[in-house]
């Protein structure tokens, strides 16, 4: 952001093999070791911002196409039920969390973080942060948590970080400036967990269960709550199957 209020209107990545002073959702402190991916792409584009707001859901489908292509076949899966060729042997899932994880076998591999500001000009820039486990992952979290290492996979982080730029620029044609929304969607729900699964949310404290439904036309998770009612969420700290229904 400092960049981009300095003049410079992108696109250009920011990248580390160490981040000790970050942040995550809602300001939350990150920490991440030596070895893992630290990356921050910046972005001036010319659109409406509400369009804008949909390229969360391009870095996911990016992030998703990038470990797929770093991962050893055989050994990952990807998609909504897994269903892509498993011919035996465990192999571990690799899947999307509304609205910025990836999730390997249920437990947090990477986070994406989006951030918008107005520039003096009534431009608006885009910075659009990644971290991906690739040595270690963080422990202490509330949630479970892996990495690449973990997982069996032998890369580096500057392998993770090509296929990632790559993966970005791919997915981004596609967004095309807003006008490629509905196919990346319907590319991140392919790639999605949980849906059709219990989910709670907690908007701020207010907890809202139900089934995970889908993500609709504007990004947003629809729950169908007991009463058969739809209810569509913009923000929330998502937890689903037996977290769901213990959530606080």
């Amino acid at each position: 952001m400092k960049a981009a209020q300095g003049g410079d209107g992108g696109p250009i990545w920011f990248a580390a093999l160490q981040q000790t002073d970050g942040r995550g959702r809602r300001g939350r402190p990150w920490v991440s070791p030596h070895g893992n991916l630290a990356a921050s792409l910046l972005i001036v584009p010319d659109v409406d911002p509400t369009f804008a707001a949909t390229l969360g859901f391009v870095a996911g489908v990016a992030l998703n196409c990038a470990l797929a292509a770093v991962l050893p076949q055989g050994k990952f899966k990807t998609g909504l039920d897994g269903a892509d060729g498993d011919e035996g042997g465990k192999r571990a899932r690799i899947a999307l969390k509304w609205p910025n994880d990836v999730l390997a076998d249920g437990a947090k591999l990477s986070g994406i973080l989006l951030e918008a500001q107005k520039l003096a000009d009534s431009r608006t820039a885009i910075v659009m942060g990644c971290g991906v486990n690739v040595v270690a992952a963080p422990e202490g979290t509330p949630y479970p948590a892996t990495s690449l290492r973990d997982l069996g996979a032998d890369v580096d982080a500057q392998a993770v970080f090509e296929a990632l730029t790559q993966a970005w620029v791919d997915t981004y044609a596609l967004w095309d400036q807003g006008r490629g929304i509905p196919e990346v969607l319907r590319q991140w729900r392919d790639f999605a967990a949980g849906i059709g699964a219990p989910v709670a949310v907690n908007r701020h404290g207010d907890i809202v269960r139900g089934i995970f439904e889908t993500i609709d036309d504007a990004g947003r998770l629809v729950v169908r709550a007991d009463d058969d009612t739809r209810i569509a969420i913009t923000a929330g700290d998502v937890h689903f199957g037996t977290t769901a229904s213990v959530a606080p």
